[in-house]
């Protein structure tokens, strides 16, 4: 079979054949979703984290030490990520998305977010500038951005059989996913309105006799098209 035909094939059978689907009670793995039509319905919150300026890193200074931070920034994240509850699904360079279930998922998401900013400002930002001196000298600030929402998603398994991968469709990873891309001076999270409204005064209010609320908002911001409320932070919390 040319291969022009084999596609044909392989795309004909993928549009006109139904989801085999199922309720999700847990964050899914490629082994718990069919690879012919399988799919997971999920009520989760997606969290993205991004590094800032990757594209500035990799262009004014070496593959091995724009590697280095990178690498630095994820390991840091994913620790704060599986520490807070969350389930690490993907990479995407610079970027990891996590999934989030249970019943204080987004309280636990939103802490996420805060506890990352601490540990890229206290942690990941003076460490490298310590031992990576063409950071320092050439004043290369390292920032991030976290966004988080919270929804239904449909995930299915995209590829061929060996090299494939799960896929969140839904507008809670889509949506996190351009939250986590906003630059705005010194904030670092940002969550949706509906994940504010579900979050336990734990993750809204900071700790000490004197609670602040650590969120501001709701503001009214177009992501992907359509008008969002949002709150956005520049707090920290100690993981």
């Amino acid at each position: 079979m040319a291969l022009v035909d084999e596609i044909t094939d392989a795309v004909t059978k993928v549009v006109c054949s139904d989801w085999d689907s199922r309720k999700g009670t847990t964050v899914p793995t490629t082994g718990t979703v069919a690879l012919k039509n399988g799919a997971v319905e999920l009520d989760a919150v997606y969290l993205y984290a991004d590094l800032a300026d990757s594209t500035g890193l990799a262009r004014d200074f070496s593959r091995t030490t724009a590697a280095k931070v990178i690498r630095a920034y994820l390991d840091a994240t994913c620790k704060v990520i599986r520490a807070c509850g969350g389930e690490i699904r993907s990479f995407d360079g610079d970027r990891v998305m996590a999934i989030f279930m249970g019943g204080t998922k987004n309280t636990d998401a939103a802490d996420c977010a805060l506890k990352i900013h601490y540990v890229v400002e206290k942690i990941v930002r003076p460490k490298v500038e310590a031992n990576l001196s063409s950071i320092a000298s050439k004043g290369f600030q390292i920032k991030h951005c976290v966004g988080v929402d919270t929804g239904k998603a449909l995930v299915v398994r995209g590829g061929v059989r060996g090299s494939n991968d799960l896929v969140s469709i839904g507008r809670a990873p889509n949506v996190a996913a351009k939250l986590s891309d906003i630059r705005n001076g010194a904030i670092r999270s940002y969550i949706t309105a509906d994940v504010f409204n579900k979050m336990l005064d734990k993750a809204k209010f900071s700790s000490g006799t004197e609670k602040k609320l650590m969120w501001e908002g709701p503001f009214s911001r177009e992501v992907g098209g359509q008008k969002i409320d949002v709150y956005r932070s520049s707090w920290w919390r100690t993981p």
